[in-house]
């Protein structure tokens, strides 16, 4: 609506007075919104990731590698991704049978997870028939969301189990889902001092041959 005002400086004026409206957010918004809010979640995931993989590439640095593991594929049930539970003798000294076990029971479990067929299965065969698979660049499927769970307990296994230990586990989809890795680390002091002390042995050893022939 408008009326007329009396200003002292201008004279008359016309103001015109508009009542403000609620507007309601539309569909595009609300899906602009969701993108933005699921944008952040990935950018704190990525950082936490990355935080992680600073406090992993402290192990590198402050050990050397000494070996690695390597814990083949279980195809005796068929060709389902599984790893045998049995049990290397590299690590007997490095960590317990019952935590390695566990570990690689709990990966077999994720994987049986991934590949598992179910109702959500078919609706993502569903859309991407529909969408011509453009659906997927928007969208993680099934697959993918376990096989990011599985990134994450490896990290955890190593952050808290395998890392205080000297051992490092290789997410198996770095290695083509065809072993889980292991490396072994050992202390770059421990080991400067043994190859130290073993060449000071050495060079004794040496010496004392030299005063036996003098002799």
């Amino acid at each position: 609506m408008s009326f007329w005002v009396n200003d002292n400086n201008y004279g008359l004026s016309k103001t015109t007075v508009m009542k403000k409206q609620t507007q309601v957010p539309s569909s595009s918004t609300i899906l602009s919104r969701t993108f933005i809010v699921h944008w952040q979640s990935c950018i704190l995931k990525n950082i936490y990731s990355l935080f992680q993989g600073h406090n992993l590439q402290e192990l590198r640095r402050s050990a050397s590698l000494a070996t690695k593991v390597f814990i083949q594929r279980d195809y005796s049930e068929g060709t389902m991704c599984q790893f045998q539970t049995k049990f290397p003798p590299e690590l007997d000294s490095r960590i317990e049978r019952q935590l390695f076990e566990e570990t690689v029971k709990n990966l077999n479990n994720y994987y049986v997870e991934a590949e598992k067929i179910g109702g959500s299965s078919y609706l993502e065969g569903c859309l991407a028939c529909a969408t011509a698979y453009f659906i997927f660049l928007c969208m993680e499927t099934h697959y993918e969301k376990v096989l990011k769970k599985i990134s994450k307990y490896i990290q955890e296994q190593n952050e808290k189990i395998y890392a205080p230990r000297g051992l490092l586990i290789t997410d198996p989809v770095e290695r083509g889902m065809r072993v889980i890795e292991i490396s072994i680390y050992e202390d770059r002091c421990s080991s400067g001092s043994s190859s130290s002390g073993s060449s000071s042995s050495t060079s004794s050893g040496g010496g004392g041959g030299v005063a036996n022939r003098g002799r």
